[in-house]
C-alpha cells in the first residue's frame, strides 16, 4: 500500500493541539530540565501558547500533513522593513495558564525568550523544527527545509537561512550540514546550560541564491 503524499501547508488553529505535542516530542528535554511539567502539561502549554499569545508580524509555522495528521512542523521568521507600519500587537490575560503555577509559566516565559534569535537584514532564522518520532528519518524534516528555501528564494529581501543547534545533537547538525548548511560560529553558554542542560550551541547558516 502505497503511503499519501505528504503536504506542507500553513498552521490552523486546528493543529495547537497536535503540534503542542510535536514540540514536546522535539523538546521536551529542554523543558523539563527547565521545570517540572510532565508531557501532557508541556504539550497543552504550547497549545495555550499559540491560542492566546499573537504570532511575530514577520513570521510562519508551517505543518507536514499525512492522512490528515501533523507530522511535523517547522517556524521561521525574518527582520522588519523599518518601514513597515504594524498593528501594536494586544496580549491576552494570563488567567488561562494559572493550572500551570506561576513559577512554571515565568519559567517557560523566561526560557522562550532566552531561546529566542533576532534575525539580521536578509536572514530568515529557523525558530524550530520537529518532527513525530513515528515520522522520523523518512524525509519529512527535508521537506519542511526545502519548503524554508523555496520561501527565502521567493523574497527579494531574503538571502539566506539560520538556525541554531545543540552540541547534543550531532544527528541534527549533520543532517543541516548535508543540506548545505554550515557552521558559522559555535559557543559555550552557561545560562543556557543553568536553564536547559544545553552548553554547546552551533549556530548554522544556509545561503540562498
Amino acid at each position: 500500500m502505497t503511503e499519501a503524499t505528504i503536504t506542507i501547508e500553513p498552521m490552523q488553529a486546528k493543529h495547537n493541539f497536535q503540534v503542542g505535542q510535536l514540540l514536546v516530542h522535539g523538546f521536551r528535554g529542554k523543558f523539563q530540565h527547565l521545570t517540572n511539567m510532565n508531557d501532557d502539561e508541556l504539550a497543552l502549554f504550547f497549545e495555550k501558547m499559540f491560542e492566546h499569545f499573537p504570532d511575530e508580524p514577520a513570521s510562519q509555522r508551517m505543518v507536514a500533513l499525512q492522512y490528515g495528521e501533523v507530522i511535523g512542523t517547522l517556524s521561521i521568521k525574518w527582520k522588519v522593513q523599518s518601514n513597515m507600519n504594524h498593528e501594536k500587537q494586544k496580549y491576552p490575560s494570563l488567567k488561562s495558564f494559572n493550572s500551570f503555577g506561576k513559577w512554571n509559566f515565568l519559567k517557560m516565559l523566561f526560557g522562550l525568550y532566552f531561546l529566542d534569535h533576532k534575525p539580521q537584514v536578509g536572514e530568515c532564522y529557523i525558530t524550530d523544527v520537529a518532527v513525530h518520532p513515528d515520522h522520523r528519518s523518512k524525509g519529512v524534516g527535508k521537506l519542511l527545509l526545502q519548503w524554508a528555501q523555496d520561501f527565502v528564494q521567493a523574497e527579494p529581501n531574503l538571502n539566506r537561512l539560520s538556525l541554531y543547534v545543540s552540541g547534543k545533537n550531532p544527528r541534527a547538525k549533520h543532517l543541516y550540514e548535508q543540506l548545505s548548511f554550515y557552521t558559522h560560529s559555535h559557543k559555550n553558554n552557561i545560562m543556557s546550560h543553568f536553564l536547559f542542560n544545553e552548553l554547546k550551541w552551533y549556530f548554522m547558516v544556509r545561503k540562498i541564491q
